[in-house]
């Protein structure tokens, strides 16, 4: 199993926290979405010309949540939460970071450097005050009774908020800066900036 990833692919990221969450063995090829090839790099290697990509021998799975779900299926440690509740919430929010918060992606880019904090703009500040909303019902230090997909995919923009000096109050704020210093996360972030430095 290999999973391609891209040097500054924040769903790269999420795929690979998923892949060690669920302890599942994979090797790593990193396409530097910097270099001038890398777009001859992503055709050879992706047939969607995106990244994440999960590679098993006659499979091919594309994008992070897809990965994630597969994951799920297929390793003993559960992504999900076992209570059908429960886990038709981590769904729905997993799908909701997937395809929302694009004023944050476009004004926030990720960085692993240090940036100059964000102006709170009124469609940003509608934004945080949704994540605060979803925040704020974390059960503890990980969303749900143990870490799973919606910790690692909102860890990443937990990191973006507070690199942008965006940081949540109360029991929102809490679960963010758990997220922040979750021992597997600030591995993935390490990892993602060795992976810049080349």
């Amino acid at each position: 199993m290999k999973l391609v990833v891209g040097t500054s692919s924040t769903w790269s990221m999420r795929a690979w926290l998923c892949l060690k969450l669920a302890d599942v063995d994979f090797e790593e090829f990193v396409i530097d979405l910097a270099a001038d090839s890398y777009t001859e790099q992503l055709q050879q290697h992706s047939a969607s010309k995106l990244v994440p990509v999960l590679q098993l021998a006659k499979l091919q799975i594309h994008d992070s949540l897809a990965i994630a779900e597969y994951v799920n299926e297929l390793a003993d440690y559960p992504l999900y939460p076992n209570d059908v509740n429960q886990r038709a919430i981590a769904r729905s929010l997993a799908a909701e970071l997937h395809s929302g918060f694009s004023t944050l992606r476009n004004e926030c880019p990720f960085s692993l450097d240090k940036v100059i904090p964000v102006v709170m703009s009124p469609a940003i500040a509608n934004e945080v005050a949704r994540l605060e909303c979803i925040w704020s019902q974390a059960r503890g230090e990980f969303y749900f009774e143990q870490a799973g997909i919606v910790d690692a995919f909102y860890s990443v923009l937990a990191y973006r908020l507070a690199t942008y000096g965006i940081t949540l109050e109360g029991h929102a704020g809490q679960y963010q800066q758990s997220l922040l210093q979750w021992p597997l996360f600030k591995q993935a972030i390490a990892h993602w900036q060795k992976l810049s430095n080349g």
